[in-house]
């Protein structure tokens, strides 16, 4: 199910783009006589109220609402369903734009707040011919191949994750690639120091779904777990 993620502040006009997405595409996909169904799932669509923000494989793409803090602020204070101005300045400073070096924010289309029309060709390409990425290895589901499966999956990602901290503690931050024990693949040393809690949350995760999910050959959970954490250090 290809999927269409609208980012931006509150009240900058996400509704209003999703709106004109989804009648382009509606249009287009009549005119191609493609049978997709078209869904708009917001606050309203799932009865959220304004005051819940006070304390709580697929084709895609990203559009980003790209509009100055004070004219999203104004277009706030204008609606009559606008959010409160304390939790509008509280969602506005904890909102990180998307990042189109990132990969889960790629591709990314940004629209200014006086863009007349949407990108919407570029969309379709995205989301309509393109085809889904291809799983992750670490999601890959796998024939049972040992029964202490488990057992190694756990020991595997501990003796992993205790080399990576006693290598960037010798080594600081920023160097070369790390051996680890059970890998083939080098995990990568980024620029900042990663904490253990960090780490322990990562291999938290990963662990939580091989264990329900997948069952990946014995002799590959070191890699496939490099593989993984490579993909989520930064």
């Amino acid at each position: 199910m290809p999927l269409i993620i609208i980012t931006g502040f509150p009240s900058s006009g996400k509704t209003q783009r999703a709106n004109e997405i989804k009648d382009f595409l509606t249009s287009r996909l009549e005119q191609e006589k493609k049978s997709f169904r078209i869904h708009v799932i917001n606050d309203e669509s799932l009865h959220i109220p304004k005051d819940a923000y006070n304390a709580i494989g697929t084709a895609h793409c990203v559009v980003h609402t790209g509009v100055p803090i004070s004219l999203a602020k104004e277009w706030n204070a204008n609606r009559t369903d606008g959010y409160d101005e304390m939790i509008f300045d509280e969602l506005v400073s904890r909102y990180e734009e998307p990042e189109e070096r990132n990969r889960w924010d790629s591709p990314l289309f940004t629209l200014i707040h006086d863009d007349v029309e949407i990108p919407a060709d570029r969309i379709w390409d995205a989301v309509i011919l393109k085809k889904p990425p291809p799983p992750n290895k670490s999601t890959v589901s796998k024939p049972v191949s040992a029964t202490n499966y488990v057992y190694e999956l756990d020991k595997a990602t501990l003796e992993i994750i205790n080399a990576f901290v006693e290598s960037q503690r010798e080594f600081g931050p920023g160097g070369n690639p790390m051996v680890v024990p059970r890998s083939q693949t080098k995990v990568i040393n980024p620029s900042r120091t990663i904490t253990s809690s960090e780490l322990r949350r990562l291999r938290k995760q990963f662990v939580t779904y091989n264990k329900m999910n997948t069952t990946l050959d014995v002799d590959r959970l070191g890699d496939v777990f490099v593989e993984y954490l490579n993909s989520n250090l930064e």
